[in-house]
This record gives structure tokens, C-alpha cells and sequence, in this order.
């Protein structure tokens, strides 16, 4: 999970992931470049911390956290606070502060309780009137485009791993799943998790592997250029038809050359492209 967090390029499995858990569909704008984002040392030990803008413009803070720390609790506030006023520009208004949302996900017993999943939110309820919650002025709603007032306040959330108990209910449990047992299941449908189950594959390959699996995808993306200059060029539709049956002739052929090498059916498949079926049909015969 390390691993794929701090691919910049996983944008869509980061999306899927922050979608199942806030609950509206995230768009990641950029990975930001912070003091948050800087690996230590340590890091193999310690933690993951990955900041991200959506197209909303606010921040997001993800911690993934591994060795337990009696203060972590008071580290979360501190993350989110500093963001905030990393992110206000010098002379600039209190209404340009940045929406923060810290997703902390925590391999250790943090705090008691017995759900798995926690969030936190700044609300002002009454003194005497204890179920009243004070709200926005129309005015303030308006000028901020908040129904309420803890949508400027941080949000916090704590996924505390390893009290899941393995069955996925849901969506979101599914990406828990995920989180703590680096398997996808294949009936699993929760958001980004089969783009991640594909990078999993390929991180779980060895490093031979790897390198035939890394050249197929260049080449995949030098042929889409040719493809992309011959339409442009006015090549007609039969040629780039007779090309790509050259090209499954080929994954064939080196299919089976794999499979006389006893190289398993994941592996083939992620290295010439074949589904499991056809390769299974190859074996067959």
C-alpha cells in the first residue's frame, strides 16, 4: 500500500479510495509537493504521508501509520493545523482558509473503542439547548458555500486496520480488506480497487518479470503512437487490422514458448496481454 500511495501517477486508485470513504466523488488535482511529503529515513518503519488537492481545492492528508505513538492523536491535529496555515497566503483573508480532511490509517491500537473506522468533525452545539447546533448565517452560506459550519473545520478520520475483522459488508470494507491483507478479492466492486488489483499484480512479480511486463507496456504505448501517426497519415483501416493480428500472433507465440517454460498463467497473461481464459486454452491443447 506504501508503494502505491506514493506512485503519483495512481490517481484513480487514490480516488476510489478517498471516494468510498468521504463519500462523494473525489477528483485528485494534483499531488502536492510539502514538508508532509518528504520521506525520512524512517519511513520503512514509520509512516507514509501523501498530500493531495482535489479540484475543489482542498487538501487532503493521508498518514499511513505502522508503529504506535502514545501522542498520535495530538500529531493529527498538529498535520492538519499546519497545513492550514502553510496554505493561507500572507495578507490574505480568515475565509481563504483550506478545507482540511486528515485520513489517518493506523496499523496499531489507537485509543479504545470497538469499531474500525472513526471521523471527527467541529460542531457548536448549544449549552443549555444541547441538541441545538449552531449554523451559518444566510449570508455566510453565500459568500462560503457551507450549509454548515464544520464543513471549514478539519475532518478527521482513523481507519484503525487491524480491529477489521476481514468481512467486507460493503464498498469501503472491501478497501479495508485491502489495506490489511494486500489481497483483492475478484468480486470485489469498491472504486479504484481493480486498477489497484492490476498494480498489485505487478509489484507482486519478480524483478525478471517485472522488466519483461515494464517493456511490453512501452512498447503498448510506442505502438499507440504509430497508430496515432498512420490515422493521422490516412493509413487505411485494413493495414492497422492486419498489424494487430500480427501482434496477437505474436502474444501467442510467446505464450506458449511461457507456458514450456513453466512460468504461471498471472504472469503470462500480464506479460503478453492474453486473458486467463485464452491462455488456459493454450495449455489445453
Amino acid at each position: 500500500m506504501k508503494k502505491i500511495l506514493r506512485q503519483k501517477a495512481n490517481f484513480g486508485i487514490l480516488e476510489g479510495f478517498l471516494t468510498e470513504l468521504l463519500k462523494f466523488d473525489v477528483k485528485i488535482q494534483e499531488i502536492l509537493e510539502s514538508e508532509a511529503n518528504q520521506e525520512t529515513e524512517d519511513d520503512k518503519f514509520n509512516r507514509v504521508d501523501l498530500l493531495a488537492k482535489n479540484e475543489k481545492g482542498e487538501l487532503i492528508l493521508i498518514e499511513v501509520q505502522h508503529r504506535s505513538e502514545i501522542d498520535y492523536f495530538h500529531r493529527m491535529l498538529y498535520g492538519s493545523s499546519k497545513l492550514i496555515t502553510e496554505y493561507i497566503k500572507q495578507g490574505k483573508g480568515y475565509g481563504r482558509v483550506k478545507k482540511v480532511y486528515s485520513v489517518n490509517i493506523v496499523y496499531f491500537e489507537l485509543g479504545q473503542g470497538r469499531d474500525y473506522i472513526y471521523h471527527g468533525k467541529t460542531e457548536f452545539r448549544g449549552f443549555h439547548e444541547k441538541e441545538e447546533i449552531l449554523r451559518p448565517s444566510q449570508k455566510q452560506q453565500e459568500d462560503f458555500l457551507i450549509d454548515r459550519v464544520y464543513e471549514i473545520y478539519p475532518e478527521y478520520f482513523v481507519i484503525r486496520v487491524n480491529q477489521f475483522n476481514d468481512i467486507a459488508k460493503n464498498s469501503l470494507d472491501e478497501w479495508i480488506y485491502f489495506l490489511k491483507n494486500e489481497e483483492i478479492k475478484d468480486k470485489f466492486k469498491g472504486k479504484g480497487l481493480d486498477e489497484a488489483k492490476k498494480t498489485l499484480d505487478v509489484m507482486k512479480l519478480g524483478e525478471k518479470a517485472r522488466a519483461v511486463y515494464n517493456r511490453r507496456q512501452e512498447n503498448k504505448m510506442y505502438k499507440a503512437s504509430l497508430l496515432y501517426t498512420a490515422k493521422v497519415e490516412g493509413i487505411e483501416e485494413g493495414e492497422k487490422r492486419g498489424r494487430a493480428e500480427g501482434e496477437k500472433k505474436r502474444e501467442i507465440e510467446i505464450a506458449k514458448i511461457s507456458l514450456k517454460q513453466n512460468i504461471d498463467i498471472t504472469t503470462i497473461s500480464l506479460i503478453t496481454g492474453l486473458t486467463v481464459e485464452e491462455i488456459e486454452k493454450l495449455r489445453e491443447r
